[in-house]
């Protein structure tokens, strides 16, 4: 093991260990929040657990499983949870690179980023401008993506850079309640609220010029990050199969958050089903979000040339195959709060991405810098794959609103020239003073062996709910 890598035996009811990679300071602070591990040892007994149970540098503890963890299952004995994998189903991150220069988007970004408050709804329960009914919802819950960009939210491209293609597999609409479908049907194309935010940055720094030449992105240019998931649709598909799991199948003693149903069980696959829904309802409200963003960008740089970097998903189960004691085996892969990071040469990801791996994208937290990185081979028998998916909170909501001032946060984003479009609330609970130090989270991913740091991005302009 390297010096970010740490594991906890098997021991008691455990049946796989659990993998962290941190460093001494954050092992330290995760040891004074106690729940985080408690949760991923809890995790470790479920039947059907596999391999090990991993944290990533940005965890901590969650609903059930800590946020930034990492489960695998065994198809015929395991289980899955929907406290695994969380309420914002698909709760996501997509990169939009542009070749528009520092100098040009500068001269005009105050007016930039008040159009785009004015097209991009924010905020908890803010409806969108996209008209549905019920029969067009059901196809984008089947199609996600596809449907977006057949409905002209979108170039056919597009499509190759998500994610399994924007579309999850086997979604069956009937799996998903009609107050599921109520909540979500007049929210495509909205932000949300909590840590969800536009922002818009420049490419700062690159530290593998090949790379960022297959990704398209460009030094000294701006590009626009995206994160947002699955809104009102995909907390409501987590409710409901919570009740119905704990109605069936009780929970476990060790955590209620923890309820779960066998994978092949009717339940099980009921649930799989509305989850991959919700899913990609995520894909398709990023897309029509970056569509929207496009529009925008056009209007004051007609000739500027844009391309989707990647769109990766969060908070999400997925049957994958991964390396176990040596052999390939499928597996249902559960993420929350984590990113998947295949490595070069892997089929699921985009042509023209195999020479180099999958994009990974870790934003920091409104006034630090993101990242993009490539996932690295040998990480499928590290993490099954998987790499951090931001800074992670190192504070609370409660802490923030009761630490932080608004002139607090508003003193940081002037001291580094960023302007931001947000709630009180939003930019006091979501500032870098309630995260973790997003460049030791970056530096403990690429020395563990998860991803590959390519090229550092600065934020500029910051819209929030």
């Amino acid at each position: 093991m390297n010096n970010f890598t740490y594991e906890m035996p098997e021991t008691g009811e455990m049946n796989v260990p659990v993998r962290v990679f941190a460093s001494e300071k954050i092992i330290e602070t995760i040891k004074k929040e106690k729940t985080t591990f408690e949760q991923a040892t809890n995790v470790s007994t479920l039947p059907g657990a596999v391999g090990r149970v991993v944290l990533c540098p940005d965890t901590h503890a969650g609903y059930g499983f800590p946020i930034g963890g990492v489960a695998a299952f065994d198809l015929k004995k395991g289980r899955v949870s929907p406290g695994m994998v969380g309420f914002d189903i698909n709760c996501g991150i997509r990169l939009l690179a542009t070749d528009i220069s520092l100098e040009e988007f500068i001269s005009r970004r105050k007016e930039i980023l008040h159009e785009l408050t004015r097209v991009i709804p924010r905020g908890l329960g803010r409806g969108g401008k996209v008209t549905l009914d019920r029969k067009k919802l059901d196809e984008i819950l089947k199609r996600g993506v596809q449907w977006a960009v057949e409905n002209g939210f979108g170039k056919e491209e597009d499509i190759e850079f998500c994610e399994e293609n924007g579309k999850m597999p086997n979604v069956n609409p009937e799996d998903i309640s009609e107050r599921a479908k109520k909540r979500g049907i007049g929210q495509l194309g909205t932000l949300g609220a909590g840590n969800h935010f536009l922002d818009i940055q420049l490419v700062e720094e690159i530290f593998d010029k090949k790379i960022t030449k297959i990704l398209g992105l460009k030094e000294n240019c701006i590009c626009v990050m995206i994160h947002c998931g699955s809104r009102g649709l995909g907390h409501q598909v987590a409710s409901d199969y919570i009740g119905k799991i704990e109605k069936e199948y009780g929970w476990p003693e060790v955590d209620r958050g923890l309820a779960h149903a066998p994978i092949n069980s009717e339940l099980g696959k009921k649930y799989i089903s509305a989850m991959n829904g919700a899913a990609n309802f995520a894909f398709c409200n990023r897309q029509i979000i970056m569509h929207n963003v496009r529009e925008v960008l056009e209007n004051f740089f007609p000739e500027n040339k844009n391309n989707l970097i990647y769109d990766i998903a969060h908070n999400i189960a997925k049957i994958e195959k991964h390396d176990l004691e040596g052999k390939q085996k499928e597996v249902l892969v559960i993420r929350k709060g984590a990113t998947r990071a295949f490595s070069k040469g892997s089929n699921e990801i985009p042509k023209k991405y195999g020479p180099i791996g999958q994009p990974v994208l870790i934003p920091g937290s409104m006034s630090t810098p993101s990242f993009v990185l490539v996932g690295t081979k040998g990480n499928s028998s590290l993490s099954f794959s998987s790499s951090a998916h931001g800074a992670g909170r190192a504070h609370s909501r409660t802490w923030a609103n009761k630490t932080i001032t608004l002139e607090d946060v508003r003193k940081t984003l002037k001291k580094k020239d960023i302007i931001l479009e947000g709630s009180t609330k939003g930019t006091i609970e979501e500032s870098e003073l309630s995260y973790k130090n997003v460049e030791e989270v970056i530096e403990i991913t690429e020395k563990a062996g998860l991803s590959k740091k390519i090229a550092k991005l600065r934020p500029l302009a910051v819209l929030i709910g």
